[in-house]
Order: structure tokens, then sequence, then C-alpha cells
């Protein structure tokens, strides 16, 4: 298995409160990772901190509250647990591919997007199909909240496609990297022949991804213009400065039209309404489960991410109630986000937001190559 290794950072650059005597990532687990050293180094994650970083993480952890959500966050008062600077550690092609890859995505389908096994994915590795009518057919046929949760994941998937065909290794010598859109990659996960259809599907529900999680952005608006709401970087200036663009970005995500209707999700009979939105919580709560199996730390890393801020979009939207009902003072015990939700789901939007802007840019080149 292609295994993207990471050196933990040294225990005296690891601030205090997050300070442990045993690394995630064992001797023995990284000495198995010189079977494959390219994956290892263009998957390694960068994982110092500066000193201002360091000081908040100790404050950000007496902060945040937990609350039931969409997916199964990491415990950061775990004595494995890392601090990583997601600027430091960009999405892009690290060399992890192939059978491994695939797994995981075939896993994420077959187990959590309610389909049965006997109706066959389109153009799934080693199965014949038909091209897609059967599995068409069949999800024409189930309720709107399962089209959509099969739908979130495809976008899902496409996305990160994208960000990978953006920032591909297109040159890898001892005095430097490039890295760059490679449109042959793009062409083989999108183009509509080379698909056979799948590809403007999946850029279908690349929008969809996008509208969903542009609508939660606005949904949540209240949640973050309480005066009690900080942000918690350790600097009140700095604090304040956050907090006013962020809420600039919500209200510009606001103004936009009615991006998504979530009331015709869940409305048919209370009861059967319940369990649905059960079964939709726990399946979505055992892909970011899945992403842990992931073999490249860098992978995992962007991948758990950003499935946790789609998930963290999905409790915003179905929590309308609480949320309208969110006082303006004191704390908000009906309706929660803790730091890692918040984390994710800009970062989330940001990447599908990314995804969009890189499609436009595919699209420019394959126009000036024609």
């Amino acid at each position: 298995m292609r295994d993207c290794a990471v050196q933990p950072c040294p225990s005296d650059e690891v601030p205090d409160g997050i300070r442990s005597a045993s690394y995630k990532y064992s001797e023995e687990a990284n000495n198995l990772a010189e079977e494959c050293e390219e994956a290892k180094r263009l998957g390694a994650v960068d994982d110092s901190l500066s000193k201002e970083t360091r000081q908040a993480v100790l404050q950000w952890a007496q902060h945040d509250d937990s609350s039931d959500s969409f997916c199964e966050a990491d415990d950061i008062h775990s004595p494995e647990a890392e601090y990583v600077d997601l600027l430091l550690n960009p999405e892009r092609y690290t060399g992890y591919k192939g059978p491994d890859a695939w797994k995981i995505w075939n896993s994420i389908y077959e187990e959590n997007c309610f389909k049965p096994q006997n109706v066959k994915r389109p153009l799934a590795s080693g199965r014949e199909d038909d091209g897609g009518h059967t599995f068409y057919k069949w999800l024409k046929g189930v309720c709107v909240e399962k089209r959509a949760f099969y739908r979130l994941i495809s976008g899902l998937h496409a996305s990160i496609n994208i960000h990978l065909s953006a920032r591909y290794l297109l040159q890898d010598t001892w005095s430097e990297k490039k890295w760059g859109p490679n449109i042959t990659e793009f062409q083989q996960r999108f183009d509509e022949v080379l698909t056979r259809g799948e590809g403007p599907r999946r850029l279908k529900n690349l929008y969809f991804l996008y509208l969903i999680e542009l609508r939660a952005l606005s949904k949540v608006l209240p949640f973050f213009e309480r005066p009690g709401f900080q942000l918690y970087t350790g600097n009140k200036s700095q604090d304040a400065e956050m907090k006013n663009l962020l809420l600039e970005i919500l209200h510009l995500a606001k103004s936009f039209p009615l991006h998504f209707d979530e009331n015709s999700f869940f409305a048919g009979n209370k009861k059967e309404a319940a369990k649905l939105k059960e079964e939709f919580r726990l399946h979505f709560k055992n892909i970011s489960k899945i992403m842990d199996c992931v073999g490249c730390f860098k992978c995992r890393l962007w991948g758990k991410l950003q499935t946790q801020g789609l998930g963290t979009a999905l409790k915003i939207l179905f929590s309308e109630n609480l949320i309208e009902k969110i006082p303006e003072s004191g704390p908000s015990y009906g309706f929660q986000l803790t730091r890692q939700e918040i984390v994710a789901l800009f970062n989330a939007f940001g990447r599908v937001s990314t995804s969009v802007k890189e499609l436009e840019n595919f699209r420019n080149i394959l126009q000036n190559m024609r």
C-alpha cells in the first residue's frame, strides 16, 4: 500500500497542552514507508507551528464545546493529536492513487449511499455496466434525501479530483518542483467521451455541493452575529478583525437568491423522517471514519477536513429551528459549533469554491487547445 509517512513535530515545538510522550506515527510505521519514498515525500505534512499559533492552541483547547454532529471528529485532547498549519500543507497531487485510493471511494459509495449491492455504479472498476441505465433508474426512484446524499458524495469526489488535477506535479528535479494543471488527468476524470457520459454528471454534482454549502453559510449567520461570539485567536484586535471578515462573507452568501430549499428534506411522516434523518447522519459519520483509512496523511488531512465541512453544513441545514431560537446574548445551548466544525466548514467551502474556479481555468485551457 502506498503510504505517505509523516515526520512528527519535535516535542519542544508542540504546545504543552497537547504534548504527548507517544506519537501518532510510531518508528516502526515510519520505517515501512521506505518502500514508497516518492509518496512519502509528496504527501508529507509540514507540522511546524509559529510561537503565536502554539500559544493560541492552548486557549482554543479550553474554549470549545462538544455537540452531536454528522462527522466523527478527532479528539483534540488526545495525547496522540497533532496540529498542522493548513497554509503549509496545500491540497495537491501526492502520488497516492491506484487500487488503494479506489478502495476508499468504493467503500464510501458501496457502504453508505443507500444503494443495494445488485445495482452497479457506472464505471465501477472490474464490473460490466449498461452505461449507468440501471443505476440512474434506481437513483431516480429513491427519495429526494437519498438522491441528494449520493450527489453530495459524488460532488465531493469531483471537487477533490479537480484539486489534484489542478495542482499536479509536472516537474520534480533536484533543483525545483513545479506544480500546475494537468489537462490529461482532468480529461480522464471528466471528459464526456472518456467517461462515457459520467464526467458532466460529476461536475453537476460539484455545483450541487457548492449550492448546499453556500446555503449553509447563509443559514448560520445568526450564530456568528451574536455579540458574545468570539473566534478566540489569542489576539483581541485580531479577533474583532477576523469576526468582521467572517460576517462579511456570511452576509455576502445571504445576499444571493435562494440557493437550495432544504425544507424539502425529511418533510414526510414525522416518524419516518426522523428515522431517515438519523440514517443520513450515521452514514455520513461512517464516511468520516473511512477517511481514517486513507494511506497518505496529507490526503487524509484534506479528505477528513472537507468531509467534516460538508457534515457541518448538513448539521446547520437540519438545525434551522434551533438556530432561529438562538438568544442574542448568553450561551447557545440548543445549537453549537465546535472550533473543528467552524474551521472545517469554511475551509471546505473554500475548497469547493476553488474547484469551481479551477474548472473555469480548465475550460479555458481546453478552448485554447482547439
